[in-house]
């Protein structure tokens, strides 16, 4: 009976399949602090973690029989895969799953900020809706307009799929080309470019040290006035407090997030802005797509513990090196 800590509860879906195990889950209101990680990994065969779970060496340090590290989430920049792969600790995550689910969100994002949806529903349960008046709540149009996706992979890709249906033009950029993109007919662009002529933004790249804070005070300027940016990404990907800048000085017309550079806090002053809606990290946040991730999430820790390589490591070689 192996013995596995968890961080979070999953969908029961998870859960079941890891019974007949000791099981024990951090049950606090907020997030865990890194102290209580190291206090409740301490001695156990695995962990299950969220992205906002910093696992460090300090953090494997606790449990020297440690096998896996199982990440909630496809991004896994919150964990130390070189220090994990020394001590012979898999690490792996939930990829692909997520992909159309987070794609639904972006688009939910854009309408919603364009049209002024969240501004809209505050309006009529506050009473102030007097009746229909010809410059009432005054949005932007979507169909026809062009769509800028920073990052190409599978989530860029489902974007530009759905822009396709509202007659976009889309341009793209990342680090290289990417055929998939070329073939739903966006076109490479560098990303000053993109920053300029798109009507709407939308980040879906890593965090690296690359893109972070790739969209700061000079990319905002670069936009147009009448633009939108939108993150299901990374919070760090934008330099926020330069966003609340532009919002406020109407370098852009609105933004959307999903992800915060200090999350769960987010900058001073952003709530209170009007052109800019904002949801707390639920790009996955389907009944669906978080139950198959707990699924992903039990497979790959018991596959683990029979001493094979998880169906989605990301570092297969922590198999062949000595413990």
């Amino acid at each position: 009976m192996a013995r596995i800590f968890l961080t979070r509860r999953l969908p029961e879906e998870g859960m079941k399949m890891l019974e007949g195990h000791k099981i024990e889950v951090y049950e606090g209101d907020a997030p865990p602090s890194k102290e209580e990680i190291i206090e409740g990994v301490r001695g156990k065969d695995v962990l299950i973690c969220l992205l906002t779970d910093k696992i460090d060496a300090e953090v494997m340090d606790a449990s020297p029989r440690l096998k896996i590290i199982a990440n909630y989430a496809v991004g896994v920049d919150n964990i130390d895969i070189e220090e994990a792969t020394k001590r012979s600790i898999f690490v792996t995550n939930t990829p692909g799953v997520l992909t159309e689910t987070v794609a639904d969100l972006t688009w939910a994002l854009i309408m919603a900020v364009a049209r002024r949806i969240v501004e809209g529903d505050k309006f009529m349960r506050d009473g102030k809706f007097k009746g229909w008046a010809p410059l009432l709540m005054l949005g932007d149009d979507i169909y026809g307009k062009t769509l800028g996706i920073v990052g190409a992979g599978r989530i860029g890709q489902a974007v530009a799929k759905r822009g396709r249906g509202f007659n976009m033009r889309i341009l793209y950029y990342s680090r290289k080309r990417k055929e998939e993109m070329e073939k739903l007919g966006a076109e490479y662009v560098p990303l000053e470019t993109l920053l300029r002529e798109a009507d709407f933004i939308s980040l879906h790249v890593p965090l690296t040290s690359k893109t972070y804070h790739m969209i700061g005070e000079n990319e905002l300027r670069m936009m147009k006035k009448n633009s939108y940016l939108i993150n299901t990404a990374r919070g760090k990907c934008i330099d926020e407090e330069a966003l609340v800048k532009a919002l406020k000085e109407g370098w852009i017309r609105g933004a959307a997030l999903d992800v915060f550079e200090n999350e769960p806090e987010i900058h001073p002053g952003l709530a209170n802005l009007k052109n800019v809606v904002l949801t707390p990290h639920i790009g996955s946040a389907s009944y669906e797509t978080r139950s198959r991730m707990a699924v992903m999430v039990a497979e790959n820790v018991l596959a683990a513990l029979k001493g094979k390589t998880p169906p989605n490591c990301l570092n297969p070689e922590a198999l062949k090196i000595e413990g």
